[in-house]
């Protein structure tokens, strides 16, 4: 299984959300509601450009939205059965060298407060809490990362 990150297609959107269901899945009950990735509009995002996908088949995802001032970070998935392979470090590698070709300081990205294995994962790649606040259902801590500091290897 090859695992060159590329730009998705229409073709893939239905990996896309198997992968993204997947992924998240497992959160609904802890958190009591469905998570966010799930309810994407996933042949909008593929669509506008925002989607990059690893593996064929499709194995683990980002969704990026390009803002003014740094690359945000919407979606990271990776199948459960691809976890433990590297390939969420190496999608976070590749999302800073994205903002760093389009010339953007930094990486923001949120996860939710109660997917704690996220947290420990984004503060151990040198990501930063900003935040946290609750937008609805949802108790959401917003991370940064200025890209001053080392990239991931």
């Amino acid at each position: 299984m090859t695992q060159d990150i590329r730009l998705a297609t229409s073709t893939d959107v239905p990996r896309v959300k198997a992968v993204t269901d997947a992924a998240y899945h497992h959160y609904i009950e802890r958190i009591g509601v469905v998570p966010a990735p799930m309810e994407a509009d996933h042949a909008a995002d593929v669509a506008a450009g925002r989607v990059f996908v690893a593996g064929d088949p499709v194995v683990g995802l980002v969704v990026l939205r390009t803002e003014a001032d740094h690359l945000y970070l919407d979606n990271i998935a990776v199948h459960p059965d691809a976890q433990g392979t590297g390939l969420g470090r190496r999608l976070l590698a590749f999302v800073e060298s994205r903002a760093r070709a389009l010339g953007l300081p930094e990486v923001r990205l949120l996860t939710n407060a109660m997917m704690w294995e996220n947290q420990k994962l984004y503060e151990r790649y040198g990501y930063e809490v900003v935040e946290r606040r609750r937008n609805g259902p949802y108790d959401r801590i917003h991370y940064r990362k200025p890209l001053n500091s080392p990239p991931i290897g």
